[in-house]
């Protein structure tokens, strides 16, 4: 059509075929953005009904594990930590999409965007791109893909039965460079959104959030089929013993329940061999307690699945104990209790839970079950008294009187040694003086404040703190072989203890020197 000389008419009709074209080639392009576009329309539609399908399945799963705790907790709080991390990430990607849009107004009458108007890719190819690298927006989008999918995989740990489904994670977001059909490897990114058209970008990625929905209602399908297929076969349930109470008194009569699970008039043994009858798909128990101490008994239920007998086994035991006249209220150290310590106590009734049994004194406070602290005050005793509840209503008290001592005077100590001490005098004037309370039944540490140093024709010496000072030390230089530095006057103080606890005076010590 360009060589040779052409006549004006003709290059009139080769002008006007060269047009034709164009207009052809801008209706086949526009032909494709309007596909891209219903496309974006069928994922949403699509993403919608999943999503109405997913939140009937996560409400299911809630009640279930409501009504049976056992079966259907564990998956309910699988599905759960999966629909916020979906959830969080659909938002995620549905804010790109808004970005993406932004700009372009919807048809009033259609509620559509301007699909053929969304040719440009400039938007998405200055947020995301900078130079032959991502910008910081881009490398934001392939960390949340990326996190999502770790994420993910954490939920569901090392189980089996969701391996196809982090495989199927893996593959729809994978983030891994790709290799176009030339074979040169892209980026990510580059490869699916640079330099395509906003509803090519758009429609993508309503397809990846439909990717997510998807996902996220296999996850749902196959936590709810495996605990059902857990649940419908016999060969999984469990025989439960479920006594009234686990200790009786001598003569009491044993009641109780032996289960399978749950109590279910439809689960109907082909027999029962126990200490009991069956009575709606239970084992109603029926007994008297034996004799003091622990007594054991079992059976077994036999059930019928797909043509063969299956047996369960169950076992249980509970302890016979004496009806209860008097309570068990002892010191944890001794039957002393001293003023300004923490005294550990331990108060109980035999055959009475922990929880049934209260007690009360000046001073007493709980520290856990059975266990509390009694820091008396003045006075020489203490009582305390103990009330139980029993399992017929009824209750039993008791009480018991303890002697109120103070803390004993300690010892004082040269380098941890008390009494009479010999040695080198610079051996003195580097050992630390202290306070030693020996065979006492608490753990005690003492701190030094202040002492008094005397060396024989030499004034005393007040020291503060636990170490002789130079005045000691200038003293003592005048003191000979033989003479015997005594200290006294030793004051002291607990450490860890936060009541201001006084003790009696401390022993003095000692020092011959040699």
């Amino acid at each position: 059509m360009a060589g040779g000389k052409l006549s004006p008419r003709q290059k009139m009709i080769n002008l006007m075929y060269l047009v034709f074209i164009a207009m052809l080639a801008l209706n086949m392009s526009k032909e494709v953005l309007s596909a891209f576009g219903l496309m974006n329309e069928k994922f949403d539609t699509s993403n919608l009904t999943t999503s109405e399908y997913n939140k009937k399945m996560l409400t299911f799963l809630e009640a279930k594990a409501g009504e049976d705790p056992l079966k259907f907790k564990t998956p309910n709080d699988q599905a759960q930590q999966v629909s916020k991390l979906s959830g969080d990430f659909f938002s995620y990607i549905e804010a790109l999409k808004k970005d993406i849009s932004a700009g372009y107004e919807v048809d009033e009458k259609t509620g559509k965007l301007p699909y053929e108007a969304m040719d440009k890719g400039d938007k998405v190819d200055e947020a995301w791109f900078q130079g032959d690298g991502y910008s910081t927006k881009g490398k934001e989008v392939v960390g949340k893909i990326d996190k999502f999918v770790a994420d993910m995989k954490t939920v569901f740990g090392k189980d089996v039965k969701f391996q196809p489904i982090i495989k199927e994670l893996e593959t729809k977001f994978n983030t891994a460079d790709v290799k176009d059909r030339e074979g040169v490897t892209k980026k990510y990114l580059d490869y699916h959104y640079k330099g395509f058209p906003a509803i090519a970008s758009l429609t993508k990625l309503t397809a990846m959030q439909n990717d997510i929905k998807t996902m996220e209602s296999g996850v749902y399908n196959v936590l709810m089929g495996n605990t059902f297929k857990e649940a419908a076969s016999m060969k999984n349930f469990q025989a439960i013993v479920a006594l009234d109470k686990n200790v009786y008194f001598q003569g009491e009569q044993v009641t109780g329940k032996v289960v399978l699970g749950k109590y279910d008039a439809n689960t109907k043994p082909t027999s029962f061999q126990g200490p009991g009858k069956i009575e709606n798909g239970q084992a109603v128990i029926s007994m008297t307690a034996g004799g003091i101490g622990e007594q054991q008994f079992g059976g077994t239920f036999t059930f019928l699945e797909d043509g063969k007998n299956i047996p369960l086994k169950f076992e249980g035991k509970y302890v016979v104990v004496p009806r209860p006249n008097s309570a068990n209220i002892s010191a944890d150290k001794m039957n002393v209790v001293y003023r300004g310590l923490p005294n550990p106590m331990t108060i109980s009734f035999a055959g009475i839970s922990e929880d049934k049994v209260t007690a009360s004194a000046p001073g007493l406070t709980s520290s856990g079950k059975g266990k509390y602290n009694l820091n008396p005050g003045s006075g020489t005793e203490v009582t305390v008294t103990a009330t139980g509840k029993m399992s017929d209503g009824k209750t039993v008290s008791d009480k018991k009187v303890f002697r109120i001592k103070n803390i004993p005077p300690p010892f004082g100590a040269i380098g941890g040694t008390t009494g009479a001490n010999s040695g080198a005098k610079s051996r003195l004037e580097v050992s630390q003086i202290s306070a030693i309370l020996p065979d006492f039944l608490y753990d005690l540490n003492f701190q030094v404040t202040q002492f008094t140093f005397k060396a024989p024709g030499q004034a005393a010496v007040i020291v503060q703190g636990d170490r002789v000072n130079a005045a000691c030390k200038a003293a003592m230089a005048k003191a000979g072989r033989g003479d015997v530095i005594v200290i006294t006057d030793i004051k002291t103080k607990i450490v860890g203890v936060t009541a201001n606890v006084m003790t009696g005076k401390t022993a003095p010590v000692t020092y011959e020197i040699k």
